[in-house]
């Protein structure tokens, strides 16, 4: 395969261009089956926090999962989290 890049380019400049320029050759595609196991980590320690939300953001979860829908809610923000900290 040959190298578009000459050094690997940060988050930030991979960013800026747009995804016909990025070279996605080396990542495979994500098909039925990862999507069928896949599964949201909840975060381990979770300390009380007081978060005030839209009711349409609350029914949205509720519908999804009605006893364990601020489990579901904090797992995504910590998905979150996780996918923006190396910015």
């Amino acid at each position: 395969m040959k190298k578009k890049y000459k050094r690997p380019l940060t988050l930030k400049e991979l960013a800026k261009r747009p995804d016909s320029e990025i070279d996605f050759s080396d990542i495979p595609e994500l098909d039925e089956y990862f999507w069928k196991n896949a599964k949201v980590t909840p975060p381990r320690n979770k300390p009380n926090v007081s978060l005030r939300l839209d009711h349409e953001t609350i029914a949205y979860f509720k519908k999804q999962n009605p006893k364990g829908y601020t489990s579901k809610m904090a797992a995504i923000l910590a998905a979150y989290v996780e996918a923006h900290r190396a910015e």
